[in-house]
């Protein structure tokens, strides 16, 4: 009966994988035909009269699009991890967003003014935090703020999305992580799972709820090591 279970379940997380990786790899494929298209035009809107700030803004839209492409196709297969700052990670992610999200709502950084130092994937890292972004901005329902702060100890690395929307049940703090599981109207569920999949599998971290209550908002952790 062990040896069955076993059996079983390796052919189930086998499965699983399978279906996580061709999402991934269809993802990427639908994405590239228009991407090289969008290319295009922008190179045909380069030669004409044009507002330089909207074809800047194109710019920043397609070489979105290009990283989203670069991290589905890293779905799947074993991604390279290179030493880099993690704080540039994040002022990236915040920069973009921010000309993006509702005025209503406010990012806060609070980031070290040391370099925070490690090994990690930056497209997928970038992710990571897009989709906490995301989720927060979901939460807080068109007005409020995400907070977020870096440290570093000897050990770990702790990165903390704190929003002050709506809150998470207690009961739903692990269940949030399970890929299909979503409380929203639209949308697959695989943004937190997909998150988990990269700090877990990838990087040999942990994400988890640190702390949530109704109404007041919600506090994501993730840990690394340093």
């Amino acid at each position: 009966m062990l040896l069955a279970y076993v059996a079983f379940s390796s052919a189930r997380k086998a499965e699983q994988d399978r279906v996580w990786t061709g999402l991934a790899k269809e993802t990427a494929h639908q994405i590239g035909t228009p991407l090289s298209s969008l290319l295009g035009w922008l190179e045909i809107l380069k030669m004409g009269e044009h507002d330089p700030q909207m074809v800047e803004e194109m710019q920043k839209d397609l070489d979105r699009l290009q990283k989203i492409t670069g991290r589905f196709s890293k779905i799947g297969s074993q991604p390279t991890l290179e030493q880099g700052d993690l704080r540039t990670v994040i002022k990236n992610s915040t920069e973009y967003l921010n000309t993006r999200i509702p005025r209503r709502v406010q990012i806060i950084l609070q980031l070290p003014d040391d370099p925070i130092v490690l090994r990690f994937n930056s497209l997928l890292m970038e992710w990571v935090l897009e989709n906490l972004i995301r989720n927060a901005l979901d939460a807080i329902e068109g007005e409020g703020t995400i907070t977020i702060k870096l440290s570093k100890s000897d050990k770990r690395v702790e990165l903390t999305v704190a929003d002050t929307g709506r809150g998470i049940p207690r009961h739903l703090h692990k269940a949030i992580f399970r890929p299909g599981y979503t409380t929203k109207s639209r949308g697959w569920g695989l943004g937190l799972s997909l998150a988990r999949r990269i700090i877990t599998d990838y990087h040999g971290g942990k994400i988890f709820v640190a702390h949530s209550e109704p109404g007041k908002g919600t506090t994501f952790k993730v840990v690394l090591p340093s």
